[in-house]
């Protein structure tokens, strides 16, 4: 059965999104519509919407008679993402610390416990990343604002790249065990202690994020794990 006009350009959003949200398109590259809709066996007219689409979440920039570029892989751009980062997930935090119910917190903590125990190597990285991320939605649902969750939803995918090789950096192991600390002062209703853990753990600087990115473009131009990943995850 043949895919509706419109399910087909969701299709094609999805799987450009995976290739700007892990650099699969090279940083401040022009997108070459004609070679990328072959590339995805597609017409121009669905990929021209998911590549206007893309435009306005922030993962491509359009520029009048030039088309579409990737965003730039720029330190001050990532730290202006961390900085709303810390606003958001603190805000979200505080909100959960007054909504969430102790079984909810239970069942995070759990989770986060469950997370912990994941092994500590290269080879689990991706999986990791992926836990990361569901720990941060999940404490943000528990807020019981569907807007924050979405607009953390939505960051989520603007710093995966970054966040992908902040892990594979060493950072594996405090992550896990600050989230099991940061669901403990909830439990206890210490939203004060949880909220300073919590933007700690969030925040970067930006000598730390500029090395981030200079590992990140040696993985972007070698092997690129996290895009070979979610390009078989939309595949």
């Amino acid at each position: 059965m043949a895919a509706t006009p419109g399910r087909s350009a969701d299709r094609v959003h999805e799987q450009v999104k995976a290739m700007a949200v892990t650099y699969r398109l090279r940083p401040e590259e022009r997108v070459n519509e004609v070679e990328l809709a072959r590339a995805l066996g597609v017409s121009r007219t669905p990929l021209r919407e998911a590549l206007n689409r893309l435009a306005a979440e922030g993962f491509l920039i359009a520029t009048a008679n030039r088309g579409y570029t990737v965003r730039p892989l720029d330190p001050k751009r990532v730290l202006t993402l961390y900085e709303y980062r810390a606003m958001l997930e603190v805000g979200a935090l505080r909100l959960a610390a007054e909504r969430a119910t102790d079984a909810e917190l239970a069942a995070l903590e759990t989770f986060a416990e469950r997370s912990r125990d994941e092994p500590d190597d290269d080879v689990q990285a991706l999986r990791l990343l992926a836990l990361d991320e569901q720990f941060h939605e999940r404490l943000a649902q528990l807020s019981d604002n569907e807007e924050m969750v979405r607009s953390l939803r939505s960051l989520n995918e603007r710093v995966r790249f970054i966040r992908w090789i902040d892990m594979r950096k060493g950072r594996r192991p405090t992550t896990q065990q600050e989230h099991l600390q940061i669901v403990r002062h909830l439990r206890a209703r210490d939203a004060e202690a949880a909220a300073r853990l919590m933007t700690r753990h969030i925040t970067r600087r930006l000598e730390e994020i500029s090395e981030m990115i200079r590992a990140g473009f040696a993985e972007i131009y070698t092997d690129n794990a996290l895009a070979a990943q979610a390009m078989r995850d939309v595949a």
